[in-house]
């Protein structure tokens, strides 16, 4: 009994996908819930399991194609590997007796389920390597045989589907290039970003923040926060997003968006967390931050951290946002301009922190420095509003009691 295998029923915002990479190929035994092909979309990568154990059969869309939400990628042969063991078993028997069929593959030494895997995919067994003993043809010889025929004229479309690898590795002096086609989830990042800059009047606005008070708290109390919170760490993101959820409440159009010719104003405070992944950036969102403590926000990230370089983030914990933060500083950035992330009205971005002289009460001293960028959509907010929004946030973070006090 054949059963179908179908591409996961995906949202409203995401239209379709394409069929990143076949984990199995025509002939393999699987077995129910195991991983069976990964679809990308604009967003993730989704897994499709097996419901079934068995065989796979034919395989209708192969790595490249585009599919639709529920369509058919291939099918599953229910019973089919258990009824390969039996044939196996029989291998000595039928090998005795082989002087049989007629064709140019007849005088091949194999065992029966690799003659009955190869009739089903018309490959000439003659033409077969055998690796088993004295030479004969097992049925792994015969499936890897299948996959090289299927990569043969599919090639192309295979390239195209394989995720972003590192950039080339030339020789000093090759004059050569090398042309890789953009994930689903790059070339989606890169058509946002520029619709951003085309339909939105973006302003950057920049501070500097001390962070010594910061530095000394979680310095103080990063061990005991540690062992109280079951080995969460203690970062300076949770300062950030919490400086940054007070700081939206004082000044609600920051965490607005626009929709036609509405201002939608959101009475709750989802941030988005830019990570960076292998397949792209990606902005998984802590939802009602404004309510969560500091140990929660580092778990949360730690979390999505994981996960994105697992490829295991999810449709929903990538959908929606009220407010964006990033953090360029990981990578030693000292400045820099973030786009914001439509239908958002602005993003926060931090940088790393820098050991600089400062004039503190007429002296000279050596304080660690951040420079922050708050870039914002100037139809909705106005210059006096962002530039008061991230004087909060380095006020908050300059103090920290202040988060707690709510003044």
């Amino acid at each position: 009994m054949a059963i179908e295998i179908k591409a996961p029923t995906f949202p409203e915002s995401v239209a379709d996908g394409t069929v990143a990479t076949w984990h199995k190929q025509p002939g393999d035994a699987v077995k129910r819930d195991e991983l069976i092909v990964d679809i990308e979309t604009d967003k993730v990568v989704l897994e499709v399991l097996a419901t079934a154990d068995g065989v796979l059969g034919a395989i209708v869309k192969g790595e490249g194609d585009t599919v639709l939400s529920d369509e058919v990628l291939g099918s599953i042969v229910e019973g089919g590997a258990a009824a390969a063991a039996p044939a196996a078993a029989a291998a000595p028997a039928a090998a005795a007796a082989a002087p049989a069929a007629a064709g140019a593959d007849e005088d091949a030494i194999a065992a029966p389920a690799a003659r009955k895997l190869a009739e089903e995919n018309g490959i000439n067994l003659a033409s077969v390597k055998g690796t088993g003993k004295d030479g004969r043809v097992t049925k792994e010889d015969v499936v890897a045989a299948v996959e090289a025929k299927k990569a043969a004229p599919a090639a192309a479309p295979a390239k195209a589907a394989a995720p972003a690898a590192a950039a080339p590795v030339f020789a000093a002096g090759d004059r050569i290039e090398k042309r890789v086609p953009m994930t689903r989830v790059r070339a989606t990042v890169a058509k946002r970003l520029v619709e951003a800059q085309s339909n939105m009047a973006m302003l950057t606005t920049f501070n500097e923040v001390d962070m010594t008070e910061v530095m000394a708290l979680r310095s103080k109390y990063k061990d005991l926060f540690e062992k109280s919170h079951n080995g969460v760490r203690l970062g300076f993101m949770s300062f950030f997003v919490k400086a940054a959820t007070e700081a939206l409440k004082r000044f609600p159009a920051v965490n607005a968006s626009i929709d036609g010719n509405d201002i939608v104003y959101h009475g709750y405070a989802d941030i988005g967390v830019a990570v960076s992944s292998d397949r792209g950036l990606v902005v998984p969102v802590l939802r009602n931050a404004e309510h969560m403590s500091l140990a929660e926000i580092e778990g949360g990230i730690a979390t999505f951290g994981k996960k994105a370089r697992d490829g295991k983030l999810s449709m929903d914990e990538m959908t929606g946002g009220t407010f964006t933060i990033t953090n360029g500083g990981t990578f030693g950035s000292m400045m820099s301009t973030p786009i914001v992330n439509p239908p958002q009205a602005a993003i926060l971005g931090m940088h790393n922190i820098i050991q600089r002289p400062m004039a503190i009460n007429g002296q000279v001293v050596i304080r660690p420095m951040m420079y922050l960028a708050l870039s914002y959509d100037h139809r909705l907010i106005d210059g006096k509003e962002a530039v008061t929004f991230l004087v909060t946030i380095k006020n908050l973070l300059e103090d920290p009691a202040r988060l707690l006090l709510d003044i």
